[in-house]
């Protein structure tokens, strides 16, 4: 596994915001969004290009474009809807799957109640976008289900990450073994997780402060 982390002024900046609790619903959701763009810009550079050939108004050039298939974007459900826009606003041409876990609060365990992949995922790059690593157990449950349908490499968007949740995944899909490529890209590594499996200082539960308390 591959961890990047976004150093830049403006992911820092749009960060604190977010984790501040007097920011609004929808100034989160606008924030989020625009954080979620900032980070695919670092999570789409590893994605292979062919050359073709243009006509600009001056004369003939070598360009290249995304080389196929498409990539697949994988939102986590509920709160990996929040960043979908973000993900799509760079790659409009990506397919996109949906996979739904719910995290047990006792014993942290994350099962699955749906999923919309495709069965074959042969030579396509996957993008999973869950706001908070965490645990990372719903993290491993989303790649192991993903590399089992032949994903070329697969690459997790969060907004926040903890420690924790890090190691569990460098654990599971140690880049030494030469398997499928395991990237992630997030915002920032914040300090611990809580009793609870909450990310300290971390932002709170991504999924009410994007959509509202259910």
């Amino acid at each position: 596994m591959k961890a990047l982390v976004a150093d830049h002024p403006l992911v820092a900046h749009k960060l604190t915001t977010l984790r501040d609790v007097r920011t609004p619903t929808h100034e989160f959701r606008r924030l989020a969004d625009e954080l979620v763009t900032l980070l695919a810009y670092e999570a789409t550079r590893h994605l292979l290009v062919e050359a073709v050939q243009i006509e600009t108004p001056v004369t003939a050039a070598t360009g290249v474009k995304l080389a196929g298939p498409a990539p697949l974007i994988v939102p986590v459900l509920r709160a990996g809807i929040g960043m979908l826009d973000g993900m799509t606003r760079l790659l409009p041409g990506a397919a996109v799957g949906f996979v739904g876990l719910a995290r047990d609060e006792e014993t942290l365990v994350a099962t699955t109640y749906a999923e919309r992949l495709p069965a074959d995922l042969t030579g396509r790059e996957i993008f999973i976008l869950d706001p908070m690593l965490a645990t990372g157990g719903t993290l491993e449950t989303v790649i192991r289900m993903l590399i089992g349908r032949g994903a070329a490499g697969i690459t997790a968007v969060c907004l926040l990450a903890a420690p924790e949740g890090l190691a569990r995944i460098n654990a599971a899909f140690p880049e030494e073994n030469g398997g499928v490529p395991v990237r992630v890209v997030t915002g920032a590594v914040d300090t611990r997780l809580n009793e609870h499996g909450y990310i300290v200082p971390g932002l709170g539960d991504a999924g009410d402060r994007l959509f509202g308390a259910v």
